[in-house]
Parts: C-alpha cells; sequence; structure tokens
C-alpha cells in the first residue's frame, strides 16, 4: 500500500498510484520517497516506513514528518527548532555504524521531512514484552553494545537525552544495538550547559538535573541504568522508586539473579547526584570488566552464531589460528594472523606488506580472520570493530588518524608508540586493542598500511 502523507488524511491506497484517491495529495516524496505505514507518532509528528524508488533495490528508509501538536507561537518555534536540530544531529553522527545514517532533509507541501536509514528489528521494549524480564548475560551484552555509543556521540559534544528502551533497536541482521530518535539531543557546549534549558525527555527515565533543565552526559547514563533496571525487573520505572526514601528499590521486584558486582553498577549509573555517578561512558566499560568471570577472561566462549566457513582465495589454512582464538591464546593468534596474512600476500620471505598488498589483499581471507577474531572475542577484538573506531577518529588514511585509534585501542602511551610486548594480550586489553599484526615495518608511517586496510568497505 502507499501511505497518503497528508495528517488530515493519511488514506492507504495502492502502491502505484502517484496521488491520494482520497484528498489528491502527491504520495511521493521529492518524486522518491512513498510511505507505506505509519511506525509511530509524537508530539512533534508522525514516522512512516518508506522506500527509495529511486533506487534499483528499492530499500527501506524511514520517514519523519514535522506535525506539531503543541499550540502557540513559542511552542511551534521549539518544535521546528528540534526537528531541525535532529537533523543536523543525524548528519554529524549518522556515519557511526549503530546510529541511523541521514539520507535527505527538506521541505514539501508547507511541512517539513527527515529520510533516514531503516532499522529492521525489534525495540528493546517489544523483546521485553515477547521474553520477559532480561538476564543478567543480557543486560552486560546491551551495555557492552551501547556504552561505546555513547562514548561517541559525547565525544561529538551530544548529549542523547531521551535513551529508553524504545530508542535501543536490536538490528535483525547482526543483532547489534542501534540508538535511534536523536530528536531531544542537546549541543552539549560550555555555554548551552551553563544555562538552564527546555526539560526534554521520557518521564520515568530523566534524570534529575534533566529534569530541571540541566542536563549533561551523565544523564544519558542514568537512564541509560533506568532502562537496565526496567528490563531486569520487566516493572515501570516508577515503580521502581521510593519516594518516601528517594531511592531505588528495583531489587525487591527481580524474578532473575543478579550479581553484586552488575548491582553495584547500576546503582551507581542510579545516583541521583550526578558526581556520585559514572561520569563517562567509558568508566562503566571499565568497572563492568569486573563482572566477567575469571575464567572467562582465559577462555572466553564464543557468542552463539553459525560456525565460520574458513574461505581462502590462495588456499591459506586458517585452522590453527581458530584453534589458538578459540583457547583464548590472543598473543599467539596475533602472530598467526601476522603469518597467515604474510602468506596469503606472498611475502614469507620479506616479513612486511606494503600499501598494493593491502589494496589487492583478497576479500575471502580479510572477512575470515576478521570473523574469527571477533566471534571468538565477544565482538571486542577484529579489524571490523578497529573499523568502527577509525571511522569514530577521523576515516582518514593517513599517519594523524592512524595515531588517534591508536590513542583509542591502547596502542600508544604518552603520546609515544607501545612495544609489541607491552601491549595486554587478554580482555582486560580495551575494545579494539587486537589484532596488533600491523608494526612499523609492516609499511607504518604517514599513510601506513593499517589505515588502508581499515577503509577497506569488505570489513
Amino acid at each position: 500500500m502507499s501511505q497518503c502523507l497528508n495528517p488530515d488524511c493519511l488514506h492507504s491506497n495502492p502502491k502505484t498510484t502517484n496521488f491520494c484517491q482520497k484528498c489528491g495529495s502527491k504520495l511521493l516524496l521529492k518524486e522518491r520517497y512513498r510511505g507505506l505505514k505509519i511506525l509511530g507518532q509524537g508530539g512533534f509528528g508522525r514516522t512512516f516506513q518508506a522506500v527509495d524508488e529511486d533506487k534499483p533495490s528499492q530499500p527501506y528508509c524511514v520517514i519523519k514528518q514535522f506535525f506539531p501538536q503543541a499550540q502557540g507561537t513559542n511552542n511551534q518555534e521549539k518544535a521546528e527548532e528540534l526537528f531541525k536540530r535532529e537533523a543536523i544531529q543525524l548528519e554529524q553522527l549518522g556515519k557511526h555504524p549503530q546510529i541511523p545514517e541521514l539520507f535527505a532533509y527538506f521541505s514539501q507541501d508547507h511541512r517539513q521531512y527527515l529520510v533516514q536509514e531503516y532499522i529492521e528489528g525489534q525495540n528493546l521494549n517489544q523483546e521485553l514484552s515477547e521474553t520477559g524480564a532480561f538476564s543478567e548475560d543480557k543486560i552486560i551484552k546491551l551495555l557492552e553494545n551501547v556504552l561505546p555509543i555513547l562514548t561517541f556521540i559525547h565525544q561529538q559534544q551530544v548529549i542523547h537525552r531521551d535513551i529508553k528502551p524504545e530508542n535501543i533497536i536490536r538490528r535483525k541482521s547482526d543483532h547489534k544495538f542501534v540508538l535511534v530518535d536523536f530528536g531531544a539531543a542537546k549541543a552539549a557546549t560550555r555555554t548551552a550547559l551553563a544555562v538552564t534549558g527546555t526539560v526534554i525527555g521520557s518521564a520515568g527515565y530523566v534524570a534529575p538535573e534533566q529534569a530541571v533543565g540541566k542536563p549533561t552526559f551523565a544523564s544519558d547514563l542514568y537512564s541509560l541504568g533506568v532502562t537496565c533496571i526496567h528490563l531486569l525487573t520487566n516493572i515501570e520505572p516508577f515503580d521502581l522508586f521510593d519516594v518516601s526514601e528517594s531511592d531505588w528499590v528495583w531489587r525487591d521486584y527481580l524474578t532473575v539473579k543478579v550479581s553484586d558486582r552488575l548491582g553495584q553498577v547500576l546503582d551507581k549509573l542510579l545516583q541521583q547526584g550526578t558526581k556520585k555517578r559514572f561520569q563517562t561512558a567509558q568508566e562503566v566499560l571499565d568497572a563492568l570488566q569486573l563482572t566477567v568471570k575469571p575464567t572467562s577472561l582465559q577462555t572466553p566462549q564464543p557468542t552463539p552464531q553459525l560456525n565460520i566457513e574458513l574461505k581462502s582465495a590462495k588456499g591459506v589454512n586458517y585452522d590453527q589460528l581458530e584453534q589458538l582464538l578459540k583457547a583464548g591464546k590472543w598473543k599467539e593468534a596475533d602472530r598467526e594472523t601476522a603469518n597467515k596474512m604474510l602468506e596469503v600476500a606472498g611475502r614469507t620471505q620479506e616479513l612486511w606488506l606494503i600499501r598494493e598488498d593491502i589494496n589487492n589483499f583478497p576479500c575471502e581471507d580479510l572477512r575470515t580472520i576478521d570473523q574469527l577474531w571477533v566471534k571468538y572475542s565477544n565482538g571486542r577484538f577484529g579489524f571490523s570493530i578497529q573499523q568502527e573506531i577509525w571511522l569514530e577518529v577521523g576515516g582518514k588514511v593517513d599517519y594523524e588518524t592512524e595515531k588517534k585509534l591508536g590513542d583509542r585501542v591502547g596502542w600508544r602511551k604518552n603520546s609515544s608508540w607501545m612495544n609489541y610486548d607491552h601491549l595486554t594480550f587478554s580482555f582486560q586489553a580495551p575494545v579494539g586493542h587486537l589484532p596488533r599484526v600491523f608494526t612499523s615495518g609492516w609499511g607504518g608511517g604517514k599513510g601506513g598500511v593499517l589505515a588502508l586496510l581499515l577503509s577497506r568497505q569488505e570489513l
């Protein structure tokens, strides 16, 4: 069906029609985007699932229509400002692989629209309704997946201000969590943070300081904490807070087991005072490492997924690499990765790779190596993980971007590259720390082979 976008009509039409059979309104936006059905509606507009008919594959996309219900000139202007701000935020942030990309922002028929990437999957509120209270393992996976997204948006000086289960979608294609709905996002400049602003957010999830118009980065962490206890208990946040004691009583409603360590992390996320809370998403990630069982640090269990087919365009055998990774022997696996890449490139005599080798490195082998690292590190290590971080720090094939990447993943200390033997070959290492096969002898320096590898779309 083809959904009419006229707010006063919303008639469903046959998919092949270009004008609404009821009101005569044009059904295609910018001659390419066709609405299919309404996904949701809020105070400032409606959201439609749509298709992009300008592309041969006619992929799904999302249309957001500015349709404020607030009355009065000031409210209207504020709504317009928020809608425009969402478009700006999405343009800046949408290159992150777990934030929807902005495709277009325009006006048509005196209404504003933005078109963004469609994320197929369930939001966490829908998942909660189907599966019931989340287990501790699911909450840890959620935190490990969402906290790096918050690190990224906070580094861009943006506060999301509306973290809640409905705004986190588990993407169907790879089961990663995607953070959506940046309509409430606030630019966290010093001037903006010093001025009391409009109170925005969802009741029950809003941090105390945000409720009086003074959000901080820690406000997003508070909302994420509330999201976690709601998912753990399947009880609405209002019922988990004891107003008379001014304290959270979420443990009283638990039906699943929660360790003391995770409980302590959640309690700190939920502190009423901002200074008593975690200040950065990275601090939470560091604290979460304590929740991993000691044996798991040595021999991590792979995440449930299909067995990886060890493909190689050059007939290279990756069985030994898989066994080393499966056993959690990270240093040996790193060296085996280097040896296999040299074998693929025919450089076992020279013991280094050059830019031409990376440009011609077979996709099958690159995917096999990356998938093995990602699988047996539970998504902590791998070239594709490093690529996400490389994109966050600029995504350029130059030495300055490589240094920024090195700073983020723990390869550099005090502005200098660390000796290979001083790296951390365990789960205590920062996300993206491994593999580290690209030493200075592998074509390092300006525009080295590492940045070139991470620019490959096959990752």
